[in-house]
């Protein structure tokens, strides 16, 4: 499935839209993690704990996001953007949300 961050593709015109789509993930280090990366922040620089699970739960949010619009019929996800927040101190909440469309072929 094509996922762009853009409202048009070039090349396709689209046939129909099938409206909104997301895919949402919460993520939590274990307490071991949490440690390292307390430690890490003594000391300055990237957190490499987090920016791993942060990776990890984008992919995930966009496999959810292109299951849900899969199952819409739809073969293509415009407008695509990520959010993400924090719930409580040790979880992040990640979406990835868009427009599923139906885009016909190239000419």
């Amino acid at each position: 499935m094509l996922v762009v961050t853009t409202e048009a593709v070039s090349g396709h015109r689209v046939l129909a839209v099938k409206g909104q789509v997301f895919g949402v993930v919460v993520r939590s280090r274990g307490l071991a993690g949490n440690i390292v990366a307390a430690l890490r922040t003594l000391i300055g620089g990237e957190i490499h704990e987090y920016t791993q699970m942060l990776e990890e739960g984008r992919r995930q949010a966009i496999d959810r996001m292109v299951a849900n619009a899969g199952a819409m019929g739809a073969n293509a996800i415009v407008m695509m953007r990520f959010d993400s927040s924090e719930i409580g101190q040790t979880m992040s909440e990640i979406v990835a949300y868009g427009t599923a469309v139906v885009l016909d072929p190239p000419p």
